[in-house]
């Protein structure tokens, strides 16, 4: 069993190993290479450029030169030892190319409001005055997990809706879907923490494999995103989840209800008559599922990733006055 959980997930320790492996080499070894680096976008199809282009504008909005308080920070004061291992890890992976004097604001953790000052973070809420909070690829070997979902087609999956997750007193949304549907006929979800627990919610853990027995998945948004629903999208199963609040690297402000996932209301009301929609009209699901791993297939080139990274980081210091 522990084998079969692990099977979906990234390896921390190849990542950990990468990781500090990195912090072995002189920064000034990666700084020589940020130019060929930057270069790659130039041998990049018109196409391909175009949608990089459009990606690196979507993370960093800003377009206005800029102060840094005396609360930024440079490069090199930034530590492994300081928490947030693995937010660190990510930021040095593309950070390591640029002068290390350079000055930031870095906010770690779940990032839930606009910063008042340009800053770099994980996630930030979906709206249309969150230029400030300037999006990276960060704590990724937790949240960019792809799967191949080779188990069945949706057609042959169980007409239910599957979820497991981590319930606290601090995500009301999650406590509030289990109070209404921890009994349904319709539903197999559960409370899969132990601390904290609620004895009516509780139920065994499920590996990924087992949610994929299931047509219809469950992504509620915990402190910020749902973890989960990188992998659901590529997946032959369908993501249910009211419209996203909050948003990262993956882009969630750029899905849209019904095309890339199964739209349900903020307050839970129409759960069984979306899933039985998409019971009753295969085409309409498999054109979610063509259209989500769509989404999906913009995140899978490492390549193009980087390049975007480093784009996104060289705009924002070369924004800095």
């Amino acid at each position: 069993m522990s084998k079969l959980s692990l099977k979906h997930k990234n390896s921390k320790l190849k990542y950990y190993v990468l990781n500090y492996g990195r912090q072995l080499v002189p920064s000034n070894f990666y700084q020589k290479r940020l130019s060929k680096k930057l270069s790659y976008f130039n041998q990049l199809s018109e196409e391909d450029q175009k949608e990089v282009l459009g990606r690196v504008n979507y993370y960093i909005q800003l377009e206005e030169p800029f102060q840094l308080s005396t609360k930024s920070k440079k490069l090199h004061d930034l530590s492994v030892r300081q928490g947030h291992k693995t937010y660190y890890f990510d930021m040095y992976e593309n950070g390591r190319y640029f002068d290390q004097e350079l000055r930031g604001h870095f906010l770690f953790g779940d990032i839930t409001k606009i910063p008042s000052e340009p800053s770099f973070v994980k996630s930030r809420p979906i709206s249309a005055t969150n230029h400030k909070a300037v999006l990276l690829k960060w704590n990724k070997v937790r949240h960019f997990v792809f799967i191949k979902d080779d188990l069945a087609a949706f057609a042959q999956k169980k007409n239910m809706l599957v979820g497991r997750g981590s319930v606290y007193p601090s995500q009301p949304q999650r406590m509030r879907f289990l109070e209404m549907y921890i009994d349904h006929p319709m539903c197999n979800i559960g409370q899969s923490n132990t601390d904290e627990p609620n004895p009516r919610w509780m139920k065994p853990s499920m590996t990924i494999d087992q949610q994929l027995e299931y047509k219809f998945i469950l992504s509620i948004e915990g402190n910020d995103v749902a973890t989960n629903l990188k992998w659901i999208m590529s997946s032959n199963s369908l993501a249910v989840m009211p419209k996203p609040k909050y948003e990262t690297w993956f882009m969630e402000g750029q899905l849209v209800s019904d095309v890339h996932y199964v739209a349900i209301k903020d307050d839970y009301s129409d759960l069984e008559e979306r899933l039985q929609y998409y019971i009753d009209n295969p085409q309409a699901a498999a054109l979610i599922i063509e259209n989500a791993r769509q989404h999906v297939a913009q995140f899978q080139n490492k390549k193009i990733e980087d390049l975007i990274s480093l784009m996104v980081m060289d705009r924002y210091f070369r924004l800095i006055e």
